[in-house]
This record gives C-alpha cells, structure tokens and sequence, in this order.
C-alpha cells in the first residue's frame, strides 16, 4: 500500500506541468537566455575576469530549490490537510506521515534534477568551468536545499489552507530570491545585503565558493545544518494532521 500511495503522490505530481517548468526547467531556462547575449559571455574585471553567466549561474540553483522546497511541498501538504486527506489516512493503514515522506522525497528529487540540469547547461552550453570543488559542491547543495525543505516543512506544518502556505511560502520565496542575487546580481547589492545573503538558505555563497573560489566556507556549511536541524525538529513539533 505505501508503494502505490508513493506511486500515486509522484502522478499527481507529475500532472501539475507548473511543478516541472518552475522546478527543473526555470533556472536552466534563466541561464539560456541570459546565455544568448554575447556581451554576457565576454570575461569582465567586474566579475574578477570571469564571464556574467559564470559569475551568476550559481544564483540561479536557488530557484528550483525554493520553488519546490517553500511553495510546492507545503502548499500540497496544507492542502491534504484542509481536504482532510490526512485525517482519513490516519484511519487507514498507512500512516500520515507516508504521505510527509513521499512527498518530501519527490521535491528533493526534484530539486536534485534542477540542478544537474542547470550545472550541465552551463558546463556544456556556455563553457562554465565545472565546479572547482565538487565535493564542497555537493555538500553545499545538500545542506542548503536541507534548510530550505525544513522552512517548507515548518510552513506546512503552521498553515491551516493551502491559501495561507501558499501566501508564507512565496513571502519566504522571494526573500531567499532577493538574498541569493537572483532579482539583482550580487555586485550591485549592498554589501551588508551579500554578508547576510551568505547564511540564508540555500546559501548561494557557498554554492558559488565552491563552484569558482577556494571551496564553501564551514561556518556557511554549519549554518545551514543548524537551520535543517532545528527547523525540522519545530516542524516536528508544531506539524498537524488535521
């Protein structure tokens, strides 16, 4: 039965095309066009001799990360509640908190496949040098898109409707947005902006330090683990079924 729940939950997810245009496609979408413009793949001393799309491309892994981590996966579990999916599926053999699992899974998968798309345009389209520590990379990655989904979770576990998750998540989505350098690059915000940008999820900064510095900075890397570890333990707390 909890193979065809998870079965089930990956249809109807697949069915919202939203999901997989906004998820996968947006960032790598993003960076083709930006791509295109010749003056954007010419080396600047702005960006330290580096090209634009090299210089932003990490930006843009956060768009798929926040999309599916603070918008899809509470919006569908607010919204399981206030249908009283979960309710019921308290009176049956599977649990409540299948449903929390595949869903959670689904998303990260998701998430996971926005960004290799997103590396393997850049690397292979645009000539974007692969990441220079892969290692640091992944590690980053996984702890900031970590921080991201325990946000989600927190919000899920919080919103009564799928209106009011859906009204949190996208003021939570822009902010991680407009921190990550995604509505203006990073060199034209403040630089207090950029300092406070580092330690908030997904911590592009440590994206990018990885992909083209020395590697992700520990204290960006702890940071995130600090917030996937107490943000999922306060969405365990608060989180209800019905």
């Amino acid at each position: 039965m909890t193979t065809t729940l998870a079965r089930t939950e990956l249809r109807l997810f697949l069915r919202d095309p939203g999901t997989t245009l906004f998820g996968v496609l947006l960032p790598a979408a993003v960076l083709a066009g930006l791509g295109s413009v010749p003056a954007l793949r010419e080396p600047s001393a702005m960006f330290g001799g580096q090209r634009f799309v090299d210089y932003f491309a990490p930006s843009l892994l956060a768009i798929s990360i926040a999309v599916l981590g603070l918008q899809n996966l509470p919006v569908g579990l607010a919204s399981y509640r206030e249908k009283g999916v979960l309710r019921r599926l308290s009176a049956t053999p599977v649990r409540p908190q299948t449903v929390l699992v595949a869903q959670l899974v689904i998303n990260l998968v998701t998430a996971a496949l926005g960004t290799l798309l997103m590396v393997a345009v850049a690397v292979g389209l645009f000539g974007v040098p692969a990441p220079r520590h892969p290692a640091g990379f992944v590690v980053a990655a996984l702890l900031g898109t970590a921080a991201v989904f325990a946000l989600g979770l927190v919000v899920a576990g919080v919103a009564p409707r799928a209106r009011s998750a859906t009204a949190v998540g996208t003021v939570l989505f822009m902010l991680t947005q407009f921190f990550a350098g995604v509505y203006l690059p990073r060199f034209l915000l403040p630089e207090p902006v950029v300092a406070i940008g580092a330690y908030v999820p997904p911590g592009v900064t440590a994206f990018q330090d990885a992909w083209t510095g020395d590697g992700p900075q520990p204290l960006q890397l702890l940071v995130m683990a600090a917030i996937a570890v107490v943000a999922t333990a306060v969405a365990a707390r608060v989180f209800r079924w019905q």
